[in-house]
């Protein structure tokens, strides 16, 4: 397996209206999260956190120069093992409880983590059979119709269970703008995780479909237009009669 200086761990692209993508490119496309970094006036908002493998705040020391608040769109190993980096962590009330007290089980970690996840490995000590997702309780729950007050925008939270009872999504009304987790993206979807519902998953996708969406910024994947999140909903509703 390759070995990367984890200097060059992370990728960053600057997408537009203060939207940055972060990504870790030696993660293999399926498994390889994205981590959506939304700058504010008085604050900003990192939502998920990444695989935990290289320090984001070490390598990325920029993310804490201003207030920061780091939301889980759900608690799944890929989406959470950086979060107990940040002095403020937000989650669904329904999985506060795997934040706090992460295992290998209940973040999926045991049954990911191998060597086909990555395409190199940093060069810092890794050992499968070690690797563990801190815990990192949250310091706000956050739950449907809250508001994340940026100063001069806002993000609500859209509780979109399906994926994962806790699994949120984050709504910029004024631009259009899905953070959508894992709950859509364009790629195959995770439906069958030991506590994926596919009632729910149809409710929340059903109600994403009415929303006025211009762009979806998805928890994997590249991003997409919201006629394309309605085409993919749609087929997912006839897959699934």
């Amino acid at each position: 397996m390759k070995i990367v200086s984890r200097d060059r761990w992370f990728e960053v692209a600057h997408c537009y209206d203060r939207i940055s993508l972060i990504s870790e490119p030696y993660v293999r496309p399926f498994y390889r999260c994205n981590l959506w970094h939304v700058q504010g006036r008085d604050k900003d908002v990192l939502i998920d956190s990444g695989s935990g493998l290289v320090s984001l705040r070490e390598q990325l020391p920029w993310l804490t120069q201003r207030p920061l608040l780091a939301v889980a769109s759900h608690t799944h190993f890929d989406h959470i093992a950086g979060h107990h980096e940040f002095p403020e962590r937000l989650v669904h009330p329904a999985e506060a409880d795997i934040l706090a007290s992460p295992s290998g089980d209940n973040t999926l970690a045991r049954d990911f983590v191998t060597d086909d996840m990555f395409e190199a490995h940093p060069d810092c000590p890794l050992c499968y059979a070690e690797y563990r997702v801190k815990a990192a309780p949250a310091t706000r729950l956050i739950d449907e119709g809250d508001v994340l007050d940026l100063g001069d925008r806002a993000l609500e939270v859209l509780h979109t269970p399906g994926h994962s009872p806790g699994g949120i999504s984050l709504w910029e009304a004024t631009t259009g703008t899905l953070f959508s987790g894992d709950i859509i993206y364009d790629g195959p979807l995770v439906e069958n995780a030991y506590h994926s519902n596919l009632e729910d998953y149809a409710k929340s996708l059903a109600r994403l479909r009415d929303l006025p969406v211009r762009t979806v910024h998805g928890g994997h994947f590249p991003s997409f237009s919201g006629e394309r999140m309605r085409e993919l909903i749609d087929d997912w509703f006839k897959a699934h009669d």
